[in-house]
């Protein structure tokens, strides 16, 4: 049975200096982004691909960020207990998350985790690897996941074998979904595909903005070209519609968030 899909902004990251989206382009602008969850449903089972900024890291995160990319870059999140709300708004109980895959392995898109008390974290291998093991030692492994996050996977999720390591190749989470490593972005990036009743939807990073996919304009910020091409080839190749997980126009092409909605569910355009 395919998979009802939604996506809800989780948090606002500022503006960012255009070649931070787009290859050696958009000089001088400045581009808006958002933090968006994916919320997958069917057959019984729910997973979200990330979890969203842990709020009492964004301080953390924001000085980083100012430092590197200027005052604009400042990301936020509404209300005192933002997880709960987001999560109200889809109707999802955190205790009934059965999974939930992580890319890339960035505070902003772990920093919830621990918040789900029955899921297994899903994560790429090789960005596991990059993380905890690095060919050369990276000082703000922090922004990546930040040390009480680590400690929870590694004492409560890994002990209690809810912790997976993904292949870099096709990947089943639960039947209908699946992973495969995409590269680009982080070593941690995925790319996830999705069963729905209108095809396969693939969630990804490896493009901020649907202009880098659709004008096939390589994303800035990323570590390799060649990753980048082929992970937009085989995006175009297998799925029928991607999903960006920072692109401001989502709340524009998908109405409400729903990217596929249960069968029988009409979406106002």
């Amino acid at each position: 049975m395919p998979y009802s899909l939604r996506i809800v902004q989780v948090a606002d990251l500022g503006e960012v200096p255009g070649p931070e989206v787009f290859w050696m382009s958009h000089f001088g602008q400045w581009l808006p982004l958002r933090v968006y969850v994916g919320i997958i449903r069917g057959e019984g089972r729910t997973v979200l691909v990330n979890s969203g900024p842990p709020q009492d890291y964004l301080d953390v995160m924001n000085d980083v960020w100012r430092e590197e990319l200027g005052p604009r870059a400042h990301m936020t999140v509404d209300g005192a207990d933002a997880v709960a709300a987001w999560l109200d708004r889809a109707g999802v109980a955190p205790q009934e998350v059965d999974a939930v895959i992580v890319t890339p392995l960035q505070a902003y898109a772990i920093g919830n985790i621990d918040r789900f008390p029955n899921a297994e974290v899903c994560v790429s291998r090789r960005g596991w690897e990059d993380l905890v093991a690095p060919a050369r030692f990276d000082p703000r492994r922090r922004m990546a996941v930040p040390d009480r996050l680590l400690r929870y996977l590694l004492e409560d999720r890994w002990a209690r074998r809810r912790f997976r390591l993904l292949r870099d190749a096709a990947d089943e989470v639960v039947p209908g979904v699946r992973t495969w490593w995409a590269g680009t972005h982080h070593r941690s990036s995925l790319a996830v595909e999705v069963d729905t009743p209108q095809g396969v939807a693939i969630l990804s990073d490896v493009a901020f903005y649907y202009d880098n996919l659709e004008q096939d304009h390589p994303l800035g910020i990323q570590e390799s070209m060649a990753e980048c091409r082929r992970a937009y080839d085989r995006i175009r190749a297998r799925g029928d519609r991607f999903v960006s997980l920072y692109d401001p126009r989502n709340g524009v092409r998908f109405p409400d968030g729903w990217v596929a909605p249960p069968p029988g569910m009409e979406v106002a355009e």
